[in-house]
């Protein structure tokens, strides 16, 4: 883990002084009230660039409301000069006169707009691979995109346009079907499901356009209506028959209603739509479409609707420039499999003190059965909750604000969200995972086995505090016109949540063997999250082998690979989100031994200091918290895991 010394001091080594209960009771009698927590007068964490990105921010939403058609050039085309004014502003800025908070939100700044014109571009060279199968596309855009301008209808025109789009649609559905008789080998026909699984998605979107644009003259216009309500109907049937065809026919789907079908995805489509980080993690690039969008609801025991979208390498080194991480996806498959076989090294030594010799499935094997008895898991939970804030006060590792100790709140998660979120989701809530009556014997048993004590305690903290329920809660009232304007980088998002799971391992928070597996498969899961994910995107990994992966070498519960693998890529996450869990992780692991272990900062000072900074780049926090001189053509430098064999063409 980042070279292995370990240096923190024996003072972390024992047990809890106090029972959970009665130490919870304990900090609420200490604690400050939340008043006394809000910055005093002079002391807000601003900069001098905040007016400006705030202005950004407020301006991205007016025309991502209005320019709304994904994939319309008037979207393209609107969103990139957006971006290149931004850019050419910045450059008639005074960089040398702002202060090193402003130095860094313009850094951050021109770094974000960079990206989203790189991603424009990968964006267009999707929508050219979707023209074989959506050559009609354009027509239904340029529909919408006139009644959004409100240029003059022609009822009689829209008639027309609407029956040769019918036409053409089914066209093409028969143009589709002869090259799907034609077959061709494994790789060509996996190639065609990549492409298809985008295309449906595309294609729901432009339906539901195709339906708001009727919708709005249908009934308004009497006129329109007499000349265009048959047409539509008909038109709206065609499309809805390619879409079943695409999904049934090419990628192997089951059939679903087609309605739901219609409102699911059109959904997903636009999902994202803030672009990179400002769109929640979604996609890659401008309008957040770096993945296929989910084209049916999963099923138990069925993995055809697993496709992905491989975005290539150079998709990926785009992303890593974003993210300011100066490695290769090769060099960084490397690091996570030297991190893999360190946690094979203390599986093997846990295994060892169980009594299973270097044999570490079976004592995983031992771990995962031991699970608490149906309806016993939110009790379980709360415990592990409460354990990890009092660890947070008797070590006085992080200021925890009263009301984001009271406040966080549970929650139970829907068995079909289990088919693709298996384990706990959290923040202000936490969404647990584990079986209802509705589950097969099978699924129940995966859930309980994969929902454990020994591994829940290595995730509830990542979940609540100290992870994202307080990250969540401080970067809300720390400079949030960072998070507004330059959106949340996967790798502190994750990142926070993860180092904290690597410094409580070195604080010896597990105490027990079991419970150091637990915490030892995650560690490994995280590893084998950034290769198959990168590998898969470098197009090294299918789907199936990404599973048979979790499952021969991590240990995953079959079903339970299957949710994380269909959740890596059905789209809803950005290409660099499952890597940025552990290499974020080590980012703030590696600046924590710089700042702290050297006795700069205490760790309250430097975990308050980190969640005070939101969601910018840790390359960035490293440069305000080490107060490093900073130029305006600042590129991406440090080598937070050293040097790294691999390819760096």
């Amino acid at each position: 883990m980042i070279g292995r010394k370990r240096t923190l001091t024996a003072v972390f080594i024992g047990s809890l002084t106090v029972g959970i209960s009665a130490g919870f009771q304990a900090i609420q009698k200490t604690a400050q009230t939340s008043a006394e927590f809000a910055p005093k007068p002079g002391q807000e964490y601003t900069s001098e660039m905040r007016p400006l990105l705030e202005w950004f921010s407020a301006d991205r939403v007016n025309l991502q409301r209005f320019y709304d058609v994904e994939g319309s050039a008037a979207r393209e085309q609107r969103m990139r000069r957006f971006y290149e004014n931004w850019l050419a502003r910045l450059s008639q800025l005074n960089f040398d006169s702002f202060g090193q908070a402003g130095k860094i939100d313009y850094i951050v700044f021109r770094n974000s707009l960079e990206h989203e014109l790189r991603g424009l571009k990968i964006t267009e060279q999707q929508d050219a691979a979707d023209e074989p199968f959506l050559p009609f596309a354009s027509t239904i855009r340029e529909l919408e995109v006139n009644r959004q301008e409100m240029k003059p209808l022609n009822s009689r025109d829209a008639a027309k346009t609407l029956a040769d789009l019918g036409k053409e649609i089914e066209a093409v559905q028969k143009s589709v079907e002869g090259q799907v008789r034609q077959g061709g080998n494994a790789e060509a026909a996996r190639e065609r499901k990549i492409h298809v699984a985008h295309a449906v998605s595309t294609a729901t979107a432009l339906r539901n356009s195709l339906r708001t644009w009727f919708t709005f003259y249908n009934g308004y216009d009497p006129e329109f209506t007499w000349w265009a309500a048959e047409d539509y109907r008909r038109t709206d049937t065609a499309l809805q028959n390619y879409i079943a065809f695409l999904r049934e026919r090419v990628l192997g789907l089951k059939a679903q209603p087609a309605e739901g079908q219609g409102q699911q995805a059109a959904g997903g489509a636009r999902q994202g739509a803030g672009g990179g980080r400002a769109g929640g993690n979604g996609g890659f690039g401008a309008g957040g479409r770096g993945g296929a969008t989910p084209v049916t609801t999963a099923q138990a025991g069925d993995t055809a609707d697993i496709i992905g979208n491989p975005v290539g390498r150079a998709a990926l080194m785009s992303e890593l420039e974003y993210e300011m991480i100066p490695y290769t996806p090769e060099q960084l498959i490397a690091i996570a499999n030297k991190e893999f076989a360190w946690c094979e090294n203390e599986m093997r030594r846990a295994s060892q003190e169980m009594g299973y010799g270097d044999d570490w499935k079976k004592a995983l094997e031992k771990v995962k059965n031991m699970y608490v008895e149906p309806g016993k898991q939110p009790e379980l939970i709360r415990r592990l909750a409460l354990e990890a804030i009092q660890f947070m006060h008797d070590y006085d590792l992080v200021t925890i604000p009263p009301i984001a100790r009271e406040t966080w709140r549970m929650q139970m998660m829907t068995p079909q969200r289990q088919l693709v979120n298996p384990f706990f989701t959290g923040g202000e809530v936490i969404s647990v995972s584990y079986p209802t009556d509705t589950m097969t014997y099978e699924d129940k048993m995966m859930s309980m086995r994969g929902n454990n004590e020994p591994m829940s305690k290595a995730t509830v903290f990542h979940e609540l505090i100290p992870g994202h329920e307080l990250q969540g809660y401080m970067s809300a009232r720390y400079r949030p016109y960072r998070g507004a304007a330059l959106g949340r980088s996967a790798f502190v998002t994750e990142g926070w949540s993860l180092y904290w799971e690597l410094l409580l391992w070195d604080m010896k928070f597990q105490k027990t063997p079991e419970e150091r597996v637990g915490a030892l498969f995650w560690h490994m899961h995280r590893c084998a999250r950034i290769i198959f994910s990168l590998s898969f995107h470098l197009g090294k990994m299918t789907p199936d082998q990404c599973i048979n992966f979790l499952v021969d070498r991590v240990g995953f519960e079959r079903e339970n690979a299957v949710g994380e693998v269909r959740r890596s890529f059905a789209g809803d996450y950005g290409v660099l989100y499952q890597a940025g869990y552990l290499l974020g992780g080590m980012q703030l692991y590696s600046l924590h031994k710089e700042l702290v272990d050297s006795g700069k900062m205490t760790n309250r000072q430097f975990n308050d200091a980190i969640l005070k900074e939101n969601y910018i780049p840790v390359e960035m926090m490293r440069a305000d918290l080490a107060h490093q001189p900073l130029m305006r053509d600042y590129k991406t430098h440090w080598k937070f895991y050293g040097e790294v064999s691999g390819s760096t063409q």
